[in-house]
């Protein structure tokens, strides 16, 4: 073997190099486990991942994702009726009821897209997480009683019984688009959330909750999601009324009275805008009854009285909710974003970021990562909630009674599981490529809405000696130009989202 002569002095120089990267590497490594490690990109300061931000999520994701197998290992016996999954077998009881009810509806958009429009527009414009709520206590009035007693699997079984299984399986698709919008909205909630907090990318924190909240729904259906539910509305509560006391007493922070901080907002009284505002409250309370996540939950509850029970109480709790995310929005508008780290006022695609970042910037690091856990539990409950009804309507009144009526129960079960990963891939895409989460938040009562009206499914009423809903019965030939028209109404608010540059995130990070 040949040998090379190395001089003295060079041995002495390579010594020295060799320390020198040695305390360089213990160096970086004591940054990266504190969670201060930057790097240098073309003359740019990037932070690192925030990594006991990170450990903290991922102990919080780990336990709801126990929390959701160890629920489907208790029904492992009960699972070979597709009704078992799709409906927890009609056995929900009162209070686990209201409970995933509420967690349902208080999402990442729920919180984030309220906090959102406090600050961009006031508090009189926050009108969706309200008209939800009132949408909840109409549901209960009049349709959660007699739906129950029918016995019915998905909100569409009176549907195809009206129109028939093909042209009543047609309005499957704007339920699909009304799932799929919201899962996006909350979605991308949580993706501006963690880029914020934990410097984690958008779409890889999208992938990451949405495959947690697909694994666990697609083993436990129902039941794993209604006891992931109660855990995450603790976490939610708790999360975000932390974050107020904490956040209003920061230096930054101005006053929240009216005459300094105009965080209600106005119209004028002679504007135009007063109708736009009365369509969106319409819009709102209407558009959020014809929803087959909260019909999921009425048609699994014990007794039909139970069902009409749980809508009344969800509303309250859905509107009290919205509380702390109204004044997290109020707070972020009286603050003064020059004096603090971030050093500029939230604006443009910044807005939707302004729950984590008054998280971030004005409270402390615990109190950050205890909102960040109060957002991720927002998210999984909507999104498995979301993704577990559309696939449930897919593989019932698509899959079984218009193609293949003799489809067994462990068949259906399969397609359902395969729709599952199907929707929340959809979802994930668009709330990658959708930028404000309030507008996203705020097309699923339209979407659904208007191509439910559009399709001529308006004239539901209640049999005057049955308690079970009746529809006008229409043969095909009169219900397929109305459904042909359901579905254009559908698709065309996702072809705006698509190709208004202001709905799109910029190519280039903020």
């Amino acid at each position: 073997m040949r040998r090379f002569k190395v001089s003295r002095g060079c041995s002495a120089s390579c010594r020295c190099s060799e320390v020198v990267a040695w305390l360089e590497v213990c160096h970086l490594a004591t940054q990266f486990y504190t969670g201060t490690l930057r790097t240098h990109n073309a003359g740019l300061q990037v932070k690192m991942l925030n990594i006991p931000g990170l450990a903290g999520i991922i102990v919080f994701y780990l336990l709801i994702l126990g929390i959701g197998i160890y629920a489907a290992w208790r029904r492992r016996n009960k699972g070979g009726k597709s009704e078992e999954v799709m409906l927890a077998g009609r056995s929900i009881g009162p209070l686990v009821g209201i409970l995933t009810m509420t967690a349902t509806w208080v999402g990442g958009g729920y919180i984030n897209g309220t906090a959102e429009k406090v600050y961009d527009k006031g508090l009189i414009w926050c009108q969706a997480p309200f008209g939800y709520a009132l949408s909840l206590a109409v549901g209960g009035m009049f349709f959660a009683k007699p739906m129950r007693e029918a016995g019915y699997v998905t909100m569409l079984d009176p549907l195809q019984q009206a129109f028939g299984r093909r042209m009543g399986g047609m309005l499957y698709f704007p339920a699909l688009m009304g799932e799929t919008f919201w899962s996006a909205a909350i979605l991308s909630a949580l993706g501006s959330t963690l880029a914020v907090i934990l410097d984690i990318g958008n779409t890889v924190s999208i992938l990451v909750s949405a495959a947690i909240a697909v694994f666990y729904t697609i083993f436990g259906g129902l039941y794993s999601v209604a006891y992931t539910d109660v855990i995450q509305l603790f976490c939610i509560f708790i999360g975000l009324w932390i974050t107020v006391p904490f956040a209003m007493v920061h230096e930054s922070v101005g006053s929240l009275a009216l005459n300094e901080t105009n965080w209600l907002g106005s119209i004028e009284p002679t504007s135009p805008e007063w109708g736009l505002w009365i369509d969106y409250w319409l819009l709102l309370i209407c558009g959020g009854i014809p929803w087959q996540v909260y019909f999921q939950r009425v048609l699994s509850c014990q007794t039909p009285t139970h069902a009409r029970v749980l809508s009344y109480t969800a509303s309250v709790g859905c509107l009290l909710s919205a509380v702390p995310a109204c004044i997290i929005g109020a707070i972020a508008k009286a603050t003064d974003w020059s004096q603090t780290d971030y050093g500029k006022t939230p604006e443009g695609y910044q807005v939707k970021l302004v729950l984590p970042l008054v998280m971030q910037y004005l409270t402390p690091t615990w109190v950050a990562f205890l909102g960040l856990g109060a957002v991720s539990a927002a998210v999984m409950s909507s999104a498995d909630s979301s993704v577990l009804s559309a696939s449930s309507m897919f593989a019932r009144n698509i899959y079984q009674n218009v193609f293949k009526q003799e489809a067994t129960d462990r068949e259906v079960i399969w397609v359902m599981r395969a729709s599952i990963v199907v929707v929340a891939a959809i979802a994930c895409t668009i709330g990658i490529l959708i930028n404000s989460i309030y507008y996203l938040f705020l097309v699923l009562p339209r979407t659904v809405w208007m191509s439910r009206a559009a399709a001529g499914t308006g004239p539901v009423r209640l049999h005057p000696r049955s308690p079970t809903l009746k529809l006008p019965a229409k043969p095909c030939r009169r219900s397929c130009p109305p459904g042909c028209t359901s579905i254009t109404v559908t698709i065309s608010p996702l072809i705006i989202l698509l190709t208004t540059p202001s709905l799109t995130p910029p190519h280039c990070p903020s």
